[in-house]
């Protein structure tokens, strides 16, 4: 099978699956190695953002999805009428940042570094599925254990967590901020 041939079909593949879609299901389903399939697939990631494409390809970890480009949100809301409300509270956010770079991580280790209770926003982020119960520990209570989701990784446009700045760029920020006050 021909190269363009095998293209047009991963972005069919891509555009009716929807979800992420792993390297080995592709793979399987063309009948060609992994290793050829990810090459194919980042000659594609490069096309679509060299064209500039409406769509790109998004890596999340071992798997692509077809999304649209995030410069294009502005005109792509206009098309629901209804208002969205999608966004996350600043307790939801602090939440899910101690929960990123901490997990797995129990809720009373959230609410000890944030200093107030997190039921109602640990909610928020499982509704949204973008944490998960990771199990539970074996000590008293056998509290649960919380971590993020690939839907957290895909809403934040991450392949990995490997990608979160790290925590020292915000220290350094910080103390940046904090001398420019003085």
């Amino acid at each position: 099978m021909e190269k363009k041939e095998v293209k047009s079909i991963i972005e069919a593949l891509l555009f009716i699956w929807g979800e992420p879609l792993s390297l080995k299901d592709i793979s399987d389903i063309l009948e060609i190695e992994e290793e050829e399939t990810k090459n194919i697939l980042n000659e594609m990631i490069d096309q679509f953002n060299y064209n500039r494409r409406g769509l790109r390809i998004v890596r999340i970890e071992d798997s692509y999805q077809l999304s649209t480009r995030p410069e294009h949100y502005h005109w792509i809301s206009k098309l629901s009428q209804e208002k969205n409300n999608k966004s996350l509270s600043n307790a939801a956010l602090e939440t899910l940042s101690i929960i990123a770079y901490r997990q797995p991580i129990t809720r009373n280790e959230i609410e000890a570094i944030r200093g107030v209770r997190c039921d109602k926003a640990l909610d928020t982020l499982l509704n949204k599925n973008l944490i998960e119960e990771k199990g539970r520990l074996e000590r008293t209570g056998r509290p649960i254990i919380y971590g993020t989701t690939k839907e957290f990784l895909r809403y934040f446009g991450l392949e990995n967590l490997n990608d979160l700045p790290s925590l020292k760029d915000f220290e350094l920020k910080n103390e940046e901020i904090n001398e420019g006050e003085e």
